[in-house]
């Protein structure tokens, strides 16, 4: 379970559908945001702009509640990158 979910959700959903732009730690970042038809999936791939790192999670909605599935990375670097990232407008 995710500590303070909601606000984790919150900030998820506050992030603009399609590829955008932003900061997080003051690096640049390129991320793109996808959600379902039905809105019960959703994901998000970033890409360090001139880095390395990359951030990729699946967000499942169930009748039980959220499910976060980071893609091979710890789940608090997904939950702090969404937390944290800023979106920059072009």
């Amino acid at each position: 379970m995710i500590p303070d979910l909601d606000s984790f959700l919150a900030r998820y959903d506050a992030l603009p559908l399609g590829s955008f732009e932003g900061l997080y730690q003051n690096l640049r970042y390129g991320v793109t945001r996808t959600a379902s038809p039905d809105g019960k999936r959703g994901w998000l791939y970033a890409e360090e702009l001139g880095g390395a790192d990359h951030i990729s999670l699946n967000l499942y909605r169930l009748e039980s509640g959220a499910k976060l599935n980071p893609c091979e990375m710890p789940k608090q670097k997904v939950i702090d990158f969404v937390l944290g990232l800023d979106v920059q407008d072009k």
